[in-house]
Parts: C-alpha cells; structure tokens; sequence
C-alpha cells in the first residue's frame, strides 16, 4: 500500500504484484478534509480512513513518501503530521512501513528522479496498464508509492535477508 501523505488530501493505493511480474491496481482513493476543520480534527479523519483502509486492504507493507523541506512551513507540518498518522495506523496493526522520497519514487516508476507529475502519472497508468491516469495526482502518487516499494523493498528485503544469513554463518 502506497500512501502519499497530506493533511488536505490523502492519496491512498493498493497494488498486488512482484519483482519482475505485471502489477495490478488493486483499489485507489484520495481522502480529503476539510481546512476549515481543526487540525486535531483533521488528523482524526485522516486516522479512521487509513486505519480502514488497512484493515480493509491488509497490506503486506506500507510505502509512505518521506517528507521532504519546503519553503512552506504549514505545508510540510500538515504533511508530516499526516505521514506520522499514517505510520502509527500502520505500526498498530503490526504492518512493516518504509519512506520513499520523491525522487526515489519518480526514479522507480518513470526512470528520472526530477520527472513532473504528468510523467509519473503517465507511467503509473501504463505499468498498472490502466485505461486511464488516476485522479488526482495524490492517487497516482499513492500508486507510484506502491509500485516503487514493490520493486525496491523486494530487492532490499533480499538483500537484508542475505546479509542475515551471512552474519549467521558468521557467528557459527
């Protein structure tokens, strides 16, 4: 499950697949609320729809991109209180969390890590061969999220899995 984070919008997606075998959107959805509500308010909304959507999902991981400094303030204190919910719903649940940057996520899906939006989203719908680009663009972050998580947290659990066998033989 990609999860892109964000106190007014919430992009939320499931993605079903493996390393090296065509993925398949499993569900999308952007969760949204409103800025006249408090943010206490807020981040209580933003909890109960990703709790359900985890619980509804059950995903093996959750991919959430890493927030990144803005010149905004407000911006990036929404965004990481909102990814801070999203890693305690998912903690909770005894779910595995990793970050992604941005740039990490545009390099996994489009091949270039300063692709725009309109790239990224290009390429979502053509790896999940979608009829058409899911809007809007947190849903297609969201996806993108997954995707990347599926091809590079597969690799690196191999990787830590063959760096713990080692260090067994090691200890022997």
């Amino acid at each position: 499950m990609g999860i892109d984070p964000g106190l007014t919008r919430m992009g939320m997606g499931v993605v079903d697949g493996d390393v090296g075998r065509p993925l398949r959107l499993v569900d999308v959805n952007v969760l949204r609320t409103s800025s006249t509500l408090a943010v206490p308010e807020r981040l209580v909304t933003i909890e109960k729809g990703v709790e359900a959507w985890i619980e509804e999902h059950r995903p093996d991981a959750v991919a959430i991109e890493r927030v990144f400094a803005r010149s905004d303030v407000s911006t990036v204190m929404g965004t990481a209180q909102a990814s801070g919910i999203a890693m305690v719903c998912a903690a909770r649940l005894g779910i595995p969390v990793a970050m992604h940057t941005p740039s990490e996520v545009k390099a996994a899906v489009s091949g270039n890590g300063r692709a725009d939006k309109a790239q990224v989203g290009a390429m979502v719908t053509r790896i999940l061969r979608l009829d058409a680009m899911p809007k809007p663009a947190d849903a297609a972050d969201a996806l993108a999220l997954a995707i990347t998580h599926i091809w590079r947290g597969g690799a690196q659990a191999r990787i830590d899995a063959a760096l713990a066998a080692a260090a067994t033989r090691g200890t022997r």
